[in-house]
């Protein structure tokens, strides 16, 4: 099972994403993609995801290289949750520009043979106002393009606004 799970900020996708990984009965292996870099807001907002996560669930963290994560732990009987989507691709854009199609390919090639249960959480960008600078107007085209590949490759499809989950596509959870 592939899972996308779309929202904007303070909408619940990351709770439901770590509710639905719970609810798997799986070993979780949660791939975490932020890099705070001296950001103390980012760091707090890491430091509260670490909180809700159970003690039992291996982190990995990975800011660039997401596909060759997937293909390095995913298992029959294993769920990945990537936490998420939004980070990784500004990591590229902002970091490693000229890694961010070789990544984005690598990840769209990997998802669909990954095996076991794979929950991907992003933002959802392209809901608020059009963006002033260029490599914000980049990012937001970039994220729109991201989630239309995957949600086609994905199983199921999930919304979250004002934390109740809205299914768009696939079976019922």
């Amino acid at each position: 099972m592939k899972e996308l799970i779309l929202g904007g900020v303070r909408s619940g996708k990351s709770r439901l994403g770590e509710q639905r990984a719970c609810a798997s009965g799986l070993e979780v292996i949660y791939i975490a993609t932020a890099v705070a870099a001296g950001d103390a807001e980012l760091e707090a907002r890491i430091a509260k995801h670490r909180l809700h996560r159970p003690a039992e669930w291996s982190v990995i963290e990975e800011p660039f290289a997401l596909g060759a994560a997937l293909r390095d732990q995913a298992t029959p009987g294993r769920c990945l949750i990537v936490e998420c989507l939004t980070l990784w691709l500004a990591n590229l854009v902002c970091r490693a520009a000229d890694r961010l199609e070789a990544e984005r390919k690598s990840l769209l090639e990997a998802l669909p043979t990954a095996p076991g249960y794979v929950i991907l959480v992003s933002n959802e960008t392209s809901l608020g106002v059009h963006p002033l600078g260029e490599i914000s107007r980049r990012f937001v085209d970039a994220s729109g393009e991201l989630h239309q590949h995957l949600a086609t490759l994905c199983d199921r499809v999930t919304l979250t606004v004002a934390g109740l989950p809205h299914l768009l596509k696939g079976p019922p959870p």
